[in-house]
C-alpha cells in the first residue's frame, strides 16, 4: 500500500471514530481512548485535503446509522461508558483484523470495525525461507518437499539482495521465481487437503482473522460505503434489552477446495475456488524496489457465501 492510500485509511478510521463519539454522546456516555494509533491516526487527518476530509466525513456519517441498527447494545441505556478505540496495525499479524473497537467492559461486549478505504484487500501476508505459511495459516507445517522446491529461489533472492539489485533489473522474474513459488504453494496446499480435511476452513478463518467484525469499505467513485458481516463465530447482532436482532446469519465456512489454480493467463496470482461460496484470488509480488529474500501477496475475496449481510450504504 502506498504511503498516500495509507494516510488516507488512517484518515479514514479517525473520522469514523469521532463521528461514533458524537453520535453515541447524543444517546449515552462515551470516550475514545487515547493511543499512538489515534495520533498517528490524527495526523494522517490533519494532513488530508480539505475535499479529502469532506469525502471521507460523508462516508463515515452514511454508514454509522446501519451499524446502531445492526449492534443495539451500542446504544443502549446503561450506567457504563461506550470506549472507542483504534488498535494497533501489528494486531493484524496476530490475526486481528479490526481497525476500530467498540467496547462496553460493563457487560464484556465488543464489535470491530474493518475500514478500508477504495480498496478490497483481505490480507497481504509474505512467503520468505523462514515463512512456514503452513503451519501460520492452518496449522500444519509445510513439507520437506515444498522446502526443497522454495529454499533454492529464495537463496538466489538473497544473493540478489546482497548485491543490491532492484526488482526491474531482474530478467524473467515472473518465470524463474513467481511461477515455481506459486507452483509449490498450490502443491502444498493441496497436499494439505489430503491429508487434513479441516484446511479449507481454517486457511479461511486464518485470512479473514480470529474474531467477528465488519468490514466497512468506502467506494468513493460510486458514492457508497459498503457493509459486510464476517460473522464466523456468532457474536455479532446480539439483542439489546429493547430490540430484538437476527438480521446478521451466522457464516458458513468452507469444508473443501473445488479449485486452486493460476489465473487463466497470468503467472503472478493463483486463484481460491472453495464449496460454500468462498473465492479467493493471491497476486505474489516485490512490494519493493530492491530484491528481498521475501514475496508479498494481495489475498483478496472475489466472491462471497449468501451468508454474508451486505448492505450498500448511498452518500447523502
Amino acid at each position: 500500500m502506498s504511503s498516500k492510500s495509507n494516510d488516507q485509511g488512517r484518515a479514514y478510521e479517525y473520522i469514523t471514530l469521532l463521528t461514533l463519539y458524537s453520535e453515541i454522546s447524543k444517546i449515552r456516555k462515551a470516550e475514545i481512548i487515547s493511543n499512538s494509533s489515534l495520533l498517528a491516526a490524527k495526523h494522517a487527518w490533519n494532513i488530508m485535503s480539505a475535499s479529502m476530509k469532506s469525502i471521507l466525513k460523508i462516508s463515515a456519517e452514511s454508514f454509522i446509522p446501519e451499524i446502531f441498527e445492526l449492534e443495539p447494545l451500542i446504544l443502549e441505556i446503561s450506567n457504563d461508558t461506550v470506549e472507542l478505540l483504534i488498535q494497533k496495525d501489528t494486531r493484524g499479524e496476530d490475526g486481528d483484523v479490526r481497525d476500530i473497537l467498540i467496547v462496553r467492559s460493563g457487560i464484556e461486549w465488543e464489535i470491530g470495525l474493518s475500514m478500508k478505504h477504495n480498496h478490497f484487500a483481505v490480507k497481504h501476508s509474505r512467503l520468505s525461507p523462514s515463512i512456514d505459511f503452513g503451519a501460520k495459516w492452518y496449522g500444519y507445517k509445510c513439507s520437506a518437499t515444498y522446502w526443497n522446491k522454495v529454499t533454492p529461489i529464495f537463496r538466489r533472492l538473497q544473493t540478489l539482495k546482497d548485491n543490491r539489485i532492484k526488482w526491474s533489473d531482474v530478467p524473467d522474474k515472473k518465470d524463474i521465481i513467481y511461477v515455481p513459488i506459486l507452483k509449490a504453494f498450490i502443491d502444498e496446499i493441496n497436499k494439505a487437503c489430503l491429508v487434513h480435511k479441516d484446511v479449507p476452513q481454517k486457511m479461511t478463518e486464518y485470512l479473514l482473522g480470529e474474531y467477528d467484525f465488519y468490514k466497512i469499505i468506502s467506494v468513493d467513485n460510486q458514492n457508497i460505503t459498503s457493509i459486510r458481516a464476517f460473522n464466523l463465530y456468532g457474536t455479532l447482532n446480539r439483542p439489546s434489552k429493547n430490540k430484538k436482532t437476527g438480521s446478521v446469519p451466522k457464516t458458513v465456512l468452507p469444508t473443501r477446495i473445488v479449485s486452486l489454480d493460476f489465473k487463466p493467463n497470468s503467472n503472478t496470482t493463483v486463484e481460491l475456488y472453495m464449496d460454500n461460496g468462498w473465492q479467493f484470488s493471491f497476486r505474489i509480488h516485490s512490494a519493493s524496489t530492491f530484491v528481498e529474500n521475501s514475496l508479498k501477496f494481495d489475498i483478496q475475496s472475489i466472491g462471497m457465501p449468501t451468508t454474508i449481510l451486505t448492505i450498500n450504504c448511498k452518500w447523502k
